[in-house]
C-alpha cells in the first residue's frame, strides 16, 4: 500500500517530519499561491545548494568530456570537415544532455524530499535513491522525450500550428508534473506515479500548464547568453573552431542542467502543493494511523 498524507505529516504546523527536527521549514505544508510555486523551489535549492551544486558540476564536467571526445571521433570519421564535425558534435550533445537531465531529476527530487521531510540529505544518499528508482525514472525519461518529439513532430511542420502545439505539450507535461516526486516519495512504478499525477493534477491543469510555460521561459533566459558566446570567445581565443566548440558543448550542458535543477525543484514543491490541496496533507489526525 502507498503511503498516505497521515503516514508522512509530522508537525501540525506546517512542516513534515518530527516536530523536534532542527532542520529550518524551506517549504511549508499547506495549499500554496502560485506565486509561491515560482519562488520556494529556489529556497528549496538554495538549502541544500552545495550538495546540489557538487552533483551538478560533476555530471556537467563527464558529459563535457564525453561530448568533446564524441565530437573528436566524429571529426576524424569525417576526415575533419566542418559539416560532420558539426553533426557528430549536435548529436553527441544531444545524447549527453539526455544524460544530464535523467542525472540531474535523479537527484534533486530525492534531495528536495529530504528538505520537505526535514530530513538529512548527503550526496551519497541521493545516488543511492536514483540507483534504487532508476527503472521508473528512466521509463518516465522515455516517455518523457517520445512525448515532445511527437507532439512538437505534428505540431511545427505548419507555423500557425505551432502556439496550439506548445499549448498541447504544455497540457501533457503539467498533467504528469508531480510524476518523478511520485516515484521518489512513493517507491512506485511508472504506471502507477503517472495515474497518481493525473489525479493530482486534476483540477489545476491550467495553473500547471502556466507553470511549465514559465519555466520555458526562464530556459530562453538563459539560453540568450550562450547565443553570444561564439562571439565573444573570438575576442580571445580568434576563430580557434575546437576551443570556441568546447566552450559552447560545456555552456549548453551546463544550463540544460540549471534549467533542470529549477525545473525538478518545482515539480517538488508543486507535489506538496497538490496533495495538500487533493489529500489534505497538511492536516495531521492526532493519534490515527491514517490507513
Amino acid at each position: 500500500m502507498l503511503p498516505t498524507a497521515a503516514d508522512s505529516v509530522g508537525s501540525p504546523t506546517g512542516s513534515v517530519g518530527e516536530p523536534t527536527s532542527t532542520e529550518p521549514v524551506v517549504v511549508p505544508i499547506r495549499p500554496m499561491q502560485f506565486r509561491e510555486l515560482l519562488d520556494l523551489p529556489f529556497a528549496l535549492i538554495q538549502a541544500r545548494i552545495k550538495t546540489l551544486a557538487g552533483l551538478l558540476g560533476v555530471a556537467v564536467l563527464v558529459a563535457s568530456a564525453v561530448a568533446v571526445a564524441g565530437t573528436v571521433l566524429a571529426a576524424v570519421a569525417s576526415g575533419n570537415s566542418d559539416r560532420g564535425t558539426l553533426w557528430g558534435a549536435v548529436l553527441v550533445t544531444l545524447l549527453c544532455a539526455w544524460s544530464v537531465r535523467l542525472f540531474v531529476r535523479g537527484v534533486t527530487v530525492p534531495i528536495g524530499l529530504a528538505v520537505v521531510y526535514r530530513r538529512p540529505a548527503t550526496w551519497r544518499g541521493a545516488l543511492r535513491r536514483l540507483a534504487a528508482e532508476a527503472g521508473p525514472l528512466l521509463g518516465y525519461q522515455v516517455m518523457y522525450t517520445l512525448i515532445g518529439i511527437g507532439v512538437l513532430a505534428v505540431g511545427t511542420p505548419l507555423l500557425f500550428t505551432v502556439p496550439p502545439a506548445v499549448i498541447w505539450l504544455a497540457w501533457l507535461r503539467g498533467r504528469r508534473f508531480t510524476l518523478v516526486p511520485t516515484i521518489f516519495d512513493q517507491s512506485a512504478t511508472y504506471g502507477v506515479a503517472a495515474r497518481r499525477a493525473k489525479l493530482l493534477a486534476g483540477g489545476t491543469e491550467w495553473q500547471l500548464v502556466g507553470l511549465w510555460l514559465y519555466l520555458r521561459g526562464l530556459l530562453l533566459v538563459l539560453v540568450v547568453p550562450l547565443l553570444a558566446l561564439p562571439q565573444f570567445t573570438a575576442q580571445f581565443s580568434g576563430t580557434r573552431r575546437w576551443t570556441v566548440t568546447v566552450l559552447i558543448i560545456t555552456a549548453a550542458l551546463l544550463v540544460v542542467a540549471v534549467a533542470e535543477l529549477v525545473e525538478s525543484a518545482t515539480q517538488v514543491v508543486t507535489y506538496v502543493d497538490r496533495r495538500c490541496r487533493r489529500e489534505a496533507w497538511d492536516i495531521r489526525v492526532p493519534g490515527g494511523s491514517g490507513r
